[in-house]
């Protein structure tokens, strides 16, 4: 006997999914599949595709229940939390270790990719680890149902719509159905690409004339190392460091007066730009390892406040907050590259 909890019922209530309101929903759900599969062919998606996906798939209300969950608090003034913990959770002696792991059984691979794309193999490392634990869960949410039903929910519908005919783009192009598994959101693979990012950067890293990102990890790392390079991946330049900044920093001279349209609260807690040179004029110091090259520009973080560990960031940190725009990720990723290589 199958039995549905109360709390199951009062989730699925909530979203006015018990009873003939599910019917209702699901009846919507089917109806707004044929306007989907009308786009889709507009779109260049075959018939035979959109005809052995579209009439298999029913709602999931379980990714609507998880979207409308996401965490954040949006509101201008609203309190930013501390790094630290953070870091511990993300840079800590597991992931490290697996990292390191990772590393030493890819080199060549890594060194190859590397040369190629003039992105640091750790930094590689450190994504994929980042995004998959260096593969070990990459989702297993039915792909095409979970963006069909976010695109129907409506909240954001061009961009699962999008990416909804990306997926059977996908499909179009040869790869199976039953492969295309992974976040609840569309993310899939190693390197967690949404099927729009698929198409445009995936690259077939070991030549055999496929980029897949779900069982090949040369294809995935080729693919990540794509991304940043297309993001403007500067060769030769760190991501960023640590520094100590001493209390007489001038702090309010060197606001941002730029509001960036992408994600403004990550970019609002960074400095204006200065040179290394600069950086070094005001007293700011490496908490170890050299200075860059003085003509580098990089912007000043501080993430837990005054008095705690800052970090001088390049524009290869902004090319990682292109691949998750959270200046959590993007420090964790490049703290987590550093002790893999090191």
């Amino acid at each position: 006997m199958r039995i549905v909890g109360a709390a199951i019922l009062g989730g699925l209530a909530a979203f006015g999914l018990v009873g003939g309101a599910a019917a209702q929903d699901e009846a919507g759900f089917q109806a707004y599949l044929r306007t989907l599969r009308a786009d889709a062919l507009r779109a260049g998606v075959s018939a035979r595709t959109a005809d052995a996906v579209l009439p298999t798939l029913t709602m999931n209300p379980r990714v609507i229940e998880l979207d409308r969950g996401q965490p954040g608090d949006t509101r201008p003034n609203a309190p930013v939390p501390r790094f630290a913990p953070y870091r511990e959770r993300h840079v800590d002696a597991a992931r490290i270790g697996r990292g390191r792991r990772a590393f030493a059984a890819n080199l060549g691979r890594l060194r190859a990719i590397e040369a190629d794309s003039g992105v640091p193999a750790k930094i590689l490392v450190a994504i994929w680890g980042h995004e998959t634990n260096y593969g070990g869960y990459k989702g297993d949410f039915d792909l095409a149902r979970s963006l069909a039903t976010l695109a129907y929910e409506g909240r954001r519908r061009p961009l699962f719509a999008g990416e909804f005919i990306a997926l059977l783009k996908i499909i179009d192009q040869g790869t199976p159905r039953e492969q295309l598994k992974g976040s609840w959101a569309g993310a899939m693979g190693h390197p967690q690409f949404l099927p729009s990012v698929y198409l445009r950067l995936a690259k077939d890293g070991d030549g055999d004339g496929r980029a897949d990102i779900w069982n090949n990890e040369t294809d995935a790392l080729a693919s990540i190392a794509n991304y940043l390079r297309n993001a403007g991946w500067r060769r030769g330049q760190p991501w960023g460091f640590a520094v100590s900044v001493p209390g007489s920093l001038a702090r309010g001279s060197l606001d941002t007066r730029t509001v960036s349209p992408r994600c403004p609260r990550v970019f609002e807690r960074h400095s204006q730009w200065r040179t290394m040179r600069e950086w070094r004029a005001l007293g700011v110091t490496p908490q170890g390892g050299a200075w860059p090259a003085d003509d580098v520009q990089a912007v000043l973080l501080e993430p837990d406040g005054p008095g705690q560990t800052a970090y001088l960031l390049t524009s290869n940190y902004r090319v990682i907050l292109d691949y998750n725009c959270s200046n959590f990720y993007a420090l964790s990723v490049g703290l987590l590259a550093d002790e893999v290589a090191r």
